[in-house]
């Protein structure tokens, strides 16, 4: 089901983007100005005195909270113009620069590196004579962005209590270091701190290749310092390090941002989910026929019509069919969460790793909507302009590998949903029909679930049920 938009800001266009590994997207942060609306205008109170500060606050970056502060672009006393950079955020998969609302002098900084900041957290005061906020007078600036309100509290809970204070820094400060900002959120990434750098580039400047030859000349030794048997998450041991060196030669190839954060969340998943993968096929001729049908009439339209598009649809039937896939389990694990909604994330294949943008509602869209959409979605997701909200929601997970091969898989179950549908490339093959064998057009499915939640009768009917709707393109409308 749709859900209702927050009071206090308008939701009618989500989440304003944030840059998924690599690129930087800007989004416009709250202001409030210090004044009592109530009192009258703001120029009549305050005639002949100079303009108080404007507070810069945290703009709305979807559901993310207590997201650390990796870079601060200014210092109080700096003369800054509209949509320059002030501090940049890294959520899971995305970091964000926040700009400046308009232009001003930074008269105090409210954050510093390593802090943890929320929606509507308050990051500086911005004054100065004349200064204005998105072209507006001061007078104006209640009418610019008005202060908004907190979300609602849930039921029974009291209302949300301002952001703790976050904890001392734990990030190095960069302030002093000749580099510019690709260099210092290249070296935040790779746990290298500049300030141990020597620059090679013009006046002292620190490079690239300064931080990839400085990493490159630090991993031996950690290497060499012996292989201790670590202990893990939930006591599992480390593997032991080796230094691969003393056998030839080798290269230090930093992992891409998207690996380096998901890679976490997989192992948390492959930890606590007990996975159990079943397998089935389906004959898909006449389905694919049509497929090719819709393909052709929107190639002249601009867009294409995969099989994706026929798979969602073939697991809605099925979470409709079967609720329990379309649910996730309680913090407590005594309890199951159906959902009433269907949102089906899509693996996409990006330079950057993987990611897994939301098709929202694919309910209540026909596959013509849903490949625009997908199109659409996947064209972000490759351009690293995916927004918090596109990747937020889903209730159940494909990954299709059909584009470049392969018979079957084991899909890991994108936690805390319980399922996930792994779809190989399809094959010809030959098929009794009870007289004669006739080549057919095979898909081979594989469904990975939750055994805690799903027992193997359950995920066996489930993964037939999607072979049997994908059979015939009839039975998705039923």
């Amino acid at each position: 089901m749709p859900t209702s938009p927050r009071p206090g800001r308008s939701d009618a266009t989500g989440p304003r983007p944030v840059r998924a590994a690599g690129r930087t997207d800007k989004a416009s942060p709250s202001i409030d100005r210090h004044h009592d609306s109530r009192a009258g205008p703001w120029p009549a109170r305050n005639a002949g005195r100079e303009p108080m500060g404007i507070e810069v606050k945290v703009p709305d970056i979807g559901d993310f909270t207590d997201i650390p502060i990796i870079e601060v672009f200014v210092k109080e006393g700096d003369t800054i113009g509209p949509d320059d950079p002030l501090i940049s955020l890294e959520s899971d998969k995305a970091t964000m620069d926040v700009p400046s609302p308009g232009a001003g002098v930074v008269e105090k900084l409210l954050i510093k590196i390593g802090d943890k900041v929320s929606e509507g957290s308050p990051i500086l005061l911005l004054k100065g004579e004349g200064a204005t906020v998105g072209g507006a007078a001061p007078a104006d600036a209640a009418a610019v962005a008005p202060k908004q309100e907190p979300d609602p509290a849930p039921a029974a809970t009291p209302a949300a209590a301002p952001p703790p204070a976050a904890p001392a820094s734990t990030l190095p400060d960069f302030s002093n270091v000749h580099a510019s900002p690709a260099v210092r959120r290249i070296a935040r990434e790779l746990g290298v701190d500049l300030n141990a750098v020597k620059g090679t580039g013009d006046k002292g400047r620190i490079t690239k290749e300064d931080v990839k030859g400085h990493l490159a000349r630090s991993a031996a030794p950690a290497a060499a310092g012996g292989a201790v048997m670590a202990s893990g998450g939930m006591g599992i041991p480390e593997i032991p390090a080796v230094d691969f060196s003393k056998f030839g030669p080798i290269e230090m190839k930093p992992l891409a941002r998207i690996k380096k954060i998901s890679g976490p969340h997989l192992h948390r998943s492959w930890l606590n989910v007990p996975l159990v993968t079943h397998t089935d096929e389906s004959d898909i001729t006449e389905t694919d026929a049509y497929r090719k049908e819709l393909d052709a009439a929107g190639k002249d339209k601009g867009y294409r019509v995969t099989l994706l598009a026929f798979l969602i649809k073939a697991a809605i039937s099925g979470l409709r069919a079967y609720p329990e896939f379309n649910a996730s389990l309680s913090p407590e694990k005594d309890a199951l969460i159906l959902k009433k909604y269907y949102n089906i994330g899509v693996a996409v294949d990006t330079p950057d790793g993987l990611v897994v943008p939301v098709i929202k509602e694919a309910d209540r869209k026909g596959i013509i909507e849903i490949s625009q959409e997908l199109g659409a979605i996947s064209k972000k997701a490759r351009d690293g302009k995916l927004g918090a909200g596109d990747m937020q929601g889903a209730t159940f997970s494909i990954s299709s590998l059909g584009g470049i091969g392969g018979t079957s898989f084991t899909p890991l179950v994108n936690a805390p949903e319980v399922a996930i549908l792994g779809v190989p490339r399809s094959k010809m093959a030959p098929v009794w029909n009870g007289s004669a064998f006739v080549p057919r057009l095979i898909l081979p499915l594989a469904v990975s679930y939750d055994h805690r939640v799903i027992d193997g009768a359950l995920g066996a009917r489930f993964t037939r049920h999607l072979a049997h709707v994908l059979e015939d393109v009839r039975r998705l409308v039923v």
